[in-house]
């Protein structure tokens, strides 16, 4: 078994966390057979003539062969390179345990279902979900005393420990394979699938009446207005596979997450992607090129787009 870690990786925390993950996966199935991110591509260290976009190609590789992913996600605000990763497995078929201690649930309307994510296409493609949402229990009254932060402390890590311990375990109950939910390949004439970001001006997609504009059929997304969002997101993940192109605007301070995750599937089936992003802010790392968006975005998409005649222009491409 082939096990992909992914995981937010910006933070010393973050990579502590995943680290500590695949420990435990590599004691179950053998070190060589687990693949953690920035560990593995020596990120840090890392030289390359353009370094973002030779990191996305080692982990595309890498994503490429796998037989089970295991991602953390954290919060509201999720990582949107886990995202793309968690749908380019997804529409490979390769099952995916998401492991979170987010003790909030999320909805749509303030009545509406509760889901564990904010988006609910993150549910519709787990394979499995390892939620552990309340600290760990005090330390027993026969312990020395310590400080209360240190008790706390000690109740968070008994957490994320077991939250760690349940993905070993649903990771090796997996089956042989998962199905492949989707994947049939795009045709000509096939609809351009256009994302809106919800951090801009919610139902006015521009985006969607320039590329009706231009002659071309449409699919915009079903889940957030769907009765059954779970049913929505599956088939926002069918159209986007089977699309012709894929337009998603990642406006925002992340690429929205389902949107991220939708770009991941995009590219396991080979649709064209572009990014439409306006006014976009840049991110710095040693011997890095600057990126406009999370590098796996920023390569995952074969152009990025910042007004209405670039748009055109590619619609026409």
């Amino acid at each position: 078994m082939s096990v992909y870690i992914a995981h937010r990786l910006f933070a010393a925390h973050d990579r502590a966390l995943a680290a500590d993950l695949a420990q435990r996966v590599a004691a179950k199935v053998g070190p060589d057979r687990v693949f953690l991110p920035f560990c593995d591509t020596d990120e840090e260290d890392l030289v390359a003539e353009v370094k973002g976009r030779r990191l996305f190609e080692l982990d595309r590789e890498r994503l490429g062969r796998l037989d089970a992913m295991v991602a953390l996600l954290h919060g509201p605000s999720l990582d949107d390179g886990v995202c793309m990763e968690i749908g380019y497995a997804a529409a490979s078929g390769i099952p995916v345990i998401v492991v979170t201690t987010d003790f909030q649930t999320y909805s749509l309307t303030e009545a509406g279902p509760r889901f564990e994510f904010p988006d609910p296409i993150l549910q519709a493609v787990a394979t499995s979900i390892v939620r552990v949402t309340r600290l760990g229990a005090p330390a027993l009254p026969s312990v020395p005393a310590h400080s209360r932060f240190t008790g706390f402390q000690s109740r968070n890590t008994a957490q994320t420990g077991t939250a760690l311990d349940a993905a070993v375990d649903a990771l090796l109950d997996l089956p042989d394979r998962a199905p492949q939910l989707v994947g049939a390949p795009a045709v000509i004439g096939a609809p351009v699938y256009v994302e809106a970001s919800p951090y801009t001006a919610w139902g006015r997609d521009h985006l969607a009446k320039a590329c009706v504009d231009a002659g071309h059929t449409v699919v915009v997304p079903a889940r957030f207005t769907a009765t059954d969002p779970i049913a929505g997101a599956l088939a926002d993940l069918t159209a986007v596979c089977t699309a012709a192109r894929f337009l998603a605007d990642v406006s925002g301070p992340e690429a929205p997450p389902g949107t991220a995750v939708l770009i991941g599937a995009a590219v396991a089936s080979g649709v064209r992607i572009a990014a439409f992003q306006p006014r976009p802010t840049f991110t710095h790392a040693h011997g890095r090129e600057p990126n406009w968006r999370n590098l796996m975005i920023q390569y995952a998409a074969e152009t990025h787009l910042d007004n209405g005649d670039a748009v055109l222009s590619w619609l026409a491409a």
